[in-house]
C-alpha cells in the first residue's frame, strides 16, 4: 500500500549548533508546507483545562500527571496538534511527513490514531529538554500509534513523522515507521530534515526490538551494520534535503550563522524550501528560534509565504501575552485577522512595497532585541518588558498594512 497517489511536496526543518553558529547559540527553522486552503494560526498555551483524559486530534489519550510546559504553537487551525513551536523550557520541535514500507496493522496510517502533530504538541507540552521530549513523543507513539487523515477535506493525505527536536545543548533527529522508531543525537555542526527517513547506521536509540523486527518483517538481512532508512523507508523528496544540506554548508561555513541566516534559507524559492501562497502545497507558516539559557527567541510568520512575511519575534517571560489577531477564529474558513489581511494586500496584490517596509521593519527587530539582550546581561533592562513584544508586533504589522 502506498500512502498517497502522489506524494505532496511538503516541510523542512534545520538546526544549526556550536560551532558553527554565531555566540554559541543553537538556530532551529522550518517551514510549515500545507493544503492551499488550511489557515496556520498561532496560539499560546500557558494554562489549559486539565482533566484525566486529553482530546487530541482525533483520539482521546491519559493526560500527564505532571505540571505541563507554557508553549507557543504554529498550527494548523482544524487539528489540535501542531507543526511546530516552542516551550518555555528552551525546547523546539517541528516535525515532517515521511512515507515508509511499513503500512499494515501498528503501520497503517489510515486508522485515526495520534497525529504526528498531536506529538510535537505533546512533546512540547511535557518535555523539559530535547532529549526528555523525544521520550515523551516515543513513549505515546509506542502506546497508541500515529495515523489519520492530515488534512481537514483530504482523507487520502496521510503518513508517517519524523521530527527535529533541540534545545540549548543538542537536537534529536526521530524518525518512526509506525509504531518502529530510531533516533540520532547531534552534538555539532548543522542537520535538516525534509520528506523522507534520513537515519542510516547512527542510531542513539531505537524502539525496543527494532532490529529483530526488522528481519522479521523481511526488510533486512540481520547481516552487517543495521541501516534504518535502507530498512523502512519508500521513498522521499531527497532532492530538496540535499537543497537544504547545501543551504546550510554554504551559510554555515563561517562559523557565524544567526537568525539572519536561518530566514534566508527558510525564504529560498529556488530550492522549493519556501513556496508562494498560489503552490498546490505553499508554505502556510514559519519558526526561527534561537535557543540560549539566559534568554531564548522564537520569531514567527503567522502568515504564508515567509519571502512576503515578517518574522515577529516572541519570548516567554512570566506574563507574556500574544495577539488575538494571530488566533483564528471558529468559523468555517478558520482564517484570522492578519492571515486575511496578508492574503488580501501582501499576498494578492503582490505588494512589494509592504514587503519591503515589513522587511526593514523585521530588520529593527533583530537589532533591538540583540540590544535588549545585552542590557539584560547587564541587569540593565528587565524581562518584563517584553510580555507584549509579539503582540506589539502584530500591531505595527497590521498599521502598516492598512495604510499602505
Amino acid at each position: 500500500m502506498k500512502f498517497t497517489t502522489q506524494t505532496p511536496r511538503s516541510c523542512d526543518t534545520f538546526v544549526v549548533l556550536p560551532p558553527l553558529s554565531n555566540k554559541n547559540l543553537v538556530i532551529f527553522g522550518k517551514n510549515s508546507d500545507r493544503p492551499q486552503s488550511e489557515v496556520q494560526e498561532v496560539v499560546l498555551s500557558t494554562d489549559r483545562t486539565r482533566n484525566s483524559k486529553l482530546k487530541c486530534t482525533y483520539i482521546t489519550i491519559d493526560e500527564s500527571p505532571n505540571p505541563l510546559n507554557r508553549v507557543i504553537l504554529s498550527k494548523p487551525a482544524w487539528m489540535w496538534g501542531a507543526e511546530m513551536g516552542a516551550n518555555d523550557k528552551n525546547v523546539v520541535i517541528g516535525n515532517e511527513a515521511v512515507w515508509t514500507n511499513n503500512n499494515e496493522g501498528d503501520g497503517d496510517a489510515r486508522q485515526k490514531r495520534l497525529l504526528g502533530m498531536d506529538l510535537v504538541r505533546l512533546g512540547l507540552e511535557r518535555g523539559n529538554t530535547a532529549e526528555d521530549a523525544l521520550d515523551v513523543i516515543t513513549s505515546l507513539l509506542e502506546k497508541y500509534g500515529q495515523g489519520g487523515p492530515c488534512s481537514e477535506y483530504d482523507d487520502s493525505h496521510f503518513y508517517h513523522n519524523s521530527f527535529l527536536i533541540a534545545d540549548c545543548k543538542e537536537a534529536w533527529v526521530l524518525e518512526t515507521s509506525g509504531k518502529l522508531w530510531a533516533a540520532e543525537k547531534i552534538s555539532s555542526g548543522y542537520r535538516n530534515i525534509s520528506n523522507g527517513l534520513t537515519i542510516k547506521t547512527k542510531i542513539d536509540k531505537h524502539s525496543e526490538g527494532l532490529l529483530e523486527k526488522a528481519e522479521a518483517m523481511g526488510v533486512w538481512d540481520g547481516k552487517g551494520k543495521f541501516d534504518f532508512s535502507n530498512a523502512f523507508s519508500s521513498g522521499g523528496d531527497e532532492q530538496r534535503q540535499m537543497e537544504g544540506e547545501r543551504l546550510l554548508k554554504e551559510n554555515s561555513a563561517s562559523k557565524s550563522f544567526d537568525v539572519n541566516d536561518m530566514f534566508k534559507i527558510l525564504r529560498h524559492k529556488e530550492s522549493g524550501i519556501c513556496r508562494a501562497c498560489d503552490d498546490t502545497f505553499p508554505t502556510q507558516g514559519s519558526q526561527v528560534s534561537s535557543l540560549s539559557p539566559d534568554m531564548s527567541v522564537h520569531w514567527f510568520t503567522a502568515t504564508p509565504d515567509p519571502s512576503i512575511s515578517y518574522f515577529k519575534p516572541f519570548i516567554f517571560t512570566p506574563n507574556a501575552t500574544i495577539s488575538s489577531h494571530t488566533e483564528s477564529p471558529k468559523d468555517l474558513k478558520r482564517e484570522h485577522y492578519l492571515y486575511k489581511l496578508h492574503a488580501q494586500h501582501v499576498a494578492k496584490a503582490n505588494n512589494e512595497k509592504i514587503s519591503e517596509l515589513l522587511r526593514e521593519v523585521e530588520n529593527g527587530c533583530l537589532s533591538e532585541i540583540e540590544d535588549f539582550i545585552q542590557k539584560y546581561e547587564k541587569k540593565e533592562k528587565n524581562i518584563e518588558e517584553l510580555d507584549d513584544l509579539m503582540k506589539k508586533c502584530v500591531e505595527n504589522e497590521i498599521k502598516l498594512i492598512t495604510s499602505s
